[in-house]
Order: C-alpha cells, then sequence, then structure tokens
C-alpha cells in the first residue's frame, strides 16, 4: 500500500466533501486591472491574460502564488477543460483570467491540478467563449484532508518536474548536434585550392516549376492526390499530376522563406515559386543539395513587398567543384548527422506528449474521490 492509500484510509475511508470553489480559496477578480496595450509601459511584471502572459509592464497589482482560469476568449483546452495557469511572484493580471490565492485548509497548488482534470463545456456561453464569474463560483471540488492534498501535491509535481527535466535534456541534445551538424557541414563543404570552381550554370540545370491553381490542391495525401506539391516555402499539399521523377535540390525562389532548400525524392509536381536543380553529372544530387544549403540564397533574393530570386542570378552563382568520390564521403558524414538530428526532433514532442497523457492519467486517478453526503 502506497503512503497515498495510507493517508487516504486513515483520513477518508468513506469519502470527502465537495465544495464550491469559492469556500475554498480567496478569489481576487475585483482587484484586476485591464490596461490597453497602447496604455502598457513595458517593464519586467508578467502581464497576464487568459491563455497566460501576454506582455510585461513597469508595474504590478499582485504579489504571491496565484492560479489563473481563463475567463472570456482563450478558455478551453481541447479537452474541454479550462485554460489554468501558475503564476508567482509580482504579477498584473486583466479581466480576462479569474484569478484565485490559497485559503486555509486547502492547498493553491492541490487546486492548480483539479481544476485541470473539470470538463466545463456546459458552463461556457457567449459568442465570445466566456466562463462567468457566477459559474466558476460555483464549480464543485473535492477537498480531502491536508496531508492528501500535500502527498497528491507530491506524486503530480514530480510528473510535471521529470517532463520538464526531460525537456531540458533532449532540447540541449539536440542543440548540441545542429551545432556539432552545422560545423561539420561548413567545414566539409570548404574545400581547398586546388578544387576547381566553376559558375552553378555551367555545373547544373536549374528550372522553375509550373503555375497551378489552388483548387487542384489537397491538405492530404489521398489516392486522388497521391503527389507531394513543392512552392516557394516546401510542400504545399498534395496533387493529382507529377512534374518530376528522381532526387532533386529544390530552391525556394519567392515568399517569406526565399532562397531556403529543400530535398525531394521519387515522385513531386514544384510550382513556378520551385526552382528544381539537377547536376549535369560533375556533382551528386545530395552533395548539390548541402552545397546549396550552405550558399545563404536568402542574401540573393530581390527587394520589396515579394521578394524573390531570379533564376538567372542563381545560375551564376560560383561553387566548388570537389571530386564525386570526395563528395559521396561528405554525403555520408553528413546524412548521419541529418539523421540523428532528426530522430532528436521527432523523438522530442513525441516523448513529451508520452509523459503528458501519463501525468494526465496519473492526474486523473489521484484526484477522483467518492463523495460524502453531508447530514442536513
Amino acid at each position: 500500500m502506497s503512503k497515498l492509500d495510507e493517508l487516504i484510509e486513515e483520513l477518508c475511508p468513506d469519502g470527502v466533501e465537495y465544495l464550491p470553489l469559492e469556500k475554498c480559496c480567496n478569489i481576487l477578480d475585483n482587484k484586476r486591472k485591464p490596461v490597453t496595450k497602447s496604455a502598457r509601459q513595458e517593464g519586467q511584471y508578467p502581464y497576464y491574460g487568459a491563455n497566460g502572459i501576454q506582455d510585461f509592464v513597469s508595474e504590478y497589482i499582485f504579489d504571491g502564488i496565484f492560479v489563473l482560469v481563463g475567463e472570456d476568449g482563450s478558455v478551453l483546452t481541447k479537452n474541454g477543460t479550462p485554460v489554468v495557469t501558475w503564476a508567482e511572484g509580482k504579477i498584473w493580471v486583466n479581466n480576462h483570467a479569474h484569478i484565485i490565492s490559497e485559503t486555509e485548509g486547502v492547498l493553491i497548488r492541490f487546486l492548480f491540478h483539479y481544476l485541470q482534470t473539470i470538463n466545463i463545456t456546459s458552463l461556457i456561453h457567449g459568442n465570445i467563449p466566456k466562463l462567468t464569474g457566477k459559474d466558476f463560483k460555483a464549480i464543485q471540488l473535492p477537498i480531502p484532508p491536508l496531508p492528501v492534498q500535500a502527498e497528491i501535491v507530491r506524486i503530480l509535481d514530480n510528473f510535471t518536474e521529470l517532463t520538464t527535466e526531460l525537456t531540458t535534456e533532449l532540447t540541449a541534445e539536440l542543440t548540441a548536434r545542429k551545432k556539432q551538424y552545422e560545423y561539420y557541414k561548413d567545414n566539409l563543404l570548404t574545400n581547398g585550392t586546388n578544387v576547381p570552381m566553376k559558375r552553378l550554370r555551367d555545373t547544373c540545370n536549374m528550372k522553375s516549376g509550373k503555375a497551378i491553381k489552388s483548387v487542384m490542391l489537397s491538405d492530404v495525401k489521398d489516392a486522388e492526390h497521391p503527389y507531394p506539391c513543392f512552392g516557394g516555402n516546401g510542400i504545399r499539399g498534395y496533387i493529382a499530376e507529377l512534374s518530376h521523377r528522381g532526387n532533386y535540390p529544390i530552391i525556394g525562389r519567392q515568399g517569406a522563406l526565399c532562397g531556403n532548400v529543400n530535398y525531394a525524392t521519387g515522385t513531386f509536381y514544384a510550382t513556378e515559386h520551385a526552382v528544381v536543380v539537377e547536376s549535369l553529372g560533375e556533382y551528386e544530387q545530395r552533395y548539390l543539395f548541402y552545397l546549396l544549403t550552405s550558399m545563404n540564397l536568402n542574401q540573393y533574393k530581390s527587394q520589396g513587398a515579394q521578394p524573390g530570386l531570379a533564376v538567372g542570378n542563381l545560375e551564376n552563382l560560383v561553387a566548388s567543384v570537389p571530386s564525386l568520390e570526395q563528395q559521396r564521403k561528405v554525403v555520408g558524414i553528413l546524412d548521419r548527422f541529418d539523421t540523428l538530428c532528426n530522430d532528436i526532433s521527432s523523438g522530442l514532442p513525441a516523448e513529451i506528449e508520452a509523459r503528458q497523457k501519463q501525468y494526465e492519467y496519473y492526474r486523473d486517478k489521484l484526484l477522483t474521490f467518492p463523495k460524502v453526503e453531508l447530514e442536513v
């Protein structure tokens, strides 16, 4: 039997009393003050709204430990539970978030965890979703004895801390690997004085794709739209026809990410905003992709509201042409780094999601209590 089981068996074996929220905490909504963005003075104190920090301001109106719950606007999660934020220290809170503090007999951290388990969908009304003060105050919560609350908080905070530590460690690992990757890429793609330099027009074939209508695209890949469609910023969607078959670097020539380089494999379609690059024999296609990514092509874009890259300007760029044998060695090394970085990148959100689901499972289980009916 766990420590929590022992505490429940000793202190509340038959269940716990449920109370309205207003009897479980201090509700401080009447002390909130909204300030328009134009009237705020920039400073060090967090300015909170319905879903967290909106700004930093020069003054504060609260100082302590608080739980904030979205009142209007962003008030529901995808699970129908309220948007709950933990806030400490000197803060400013506007009128889009309810604010509560601890009262005797109920731990504020216990309320923080429990409020995230309640489905409040039926309490939200209006064109702009709103959790009114009246409905907020009336939310029913189980209030076990303080030792039980404290043990539940300890367990759930431990889950939260482990998730935070994992995220920090994996993020640091990913950052280190990316720096290592960039270092090796820059060094491996820098060749000595004996390596010939040639214009890209003499070593590559560069052609823009063909224009399409947006109605031709599908957001999902299916039997009728099996081919990825590349635009200026990567894959735009999926399309019924193909324009290329093979492995090619693709340069975005228009838009916000003008000059970015993708690598397309297999069958695909390229629009007029994408430049498909094909080696004429002196480059390995994969080496050419790494070479182009190292050239910071964005610096050659035109100025204006809609920046662009002219194919003629790209063709006039000069690059080194090492032997095919050397290129294959470089590709082998960089591909291994690329795979490692991608594995960590894709694994990070999956691992965090798994930990979050584990936390939610135990949270919901630990915060479920039989209700004791009070005698009238």
